[in-house]
């Protein structure tokens, strides 16, 4: 089953929430990581590899995706697309 993700705003402009039809990151808690962190969590590692991304937060089917200032969406957006594709086809 290929992944589908859906991106929507949320009240920070630098934050962007994408929602995907499968479970990302499993058990209760939720998981946060900013660049520089040691992270094992495959998506959150290429989220974070991007160049732009400054933080994550994931919980069960969804991320939000933190930008740095002066990094653009519409550059940023494709390559998130990207990350899912590689680690859920």
């Amino acid at each position: 089953m290929s992944i589908e993700i859906k991106g929507e705003a949320t009240p920070n402009p630098n934050a962007m929430k994408f929602t995907a039809n499968q479970v990302l990151f499993e058990g209760s808690g939720s998981a946060s990581f900013k660049q520089g962190d040691e992270v094992e969590h495959l998506l959150a590692k290429e989220l974070l590899a991007l160049d732009g991304v400054d933080n994550i937060f994931g919980y069960q089917d969804f991320v939000t995706v933190n930008k740095e200032m002066n990094a653009d969406w519409d550059s940023l957006l494709p390559e998130i697309q990207a990350a899912f594709e590689k680690i859920y086809e």
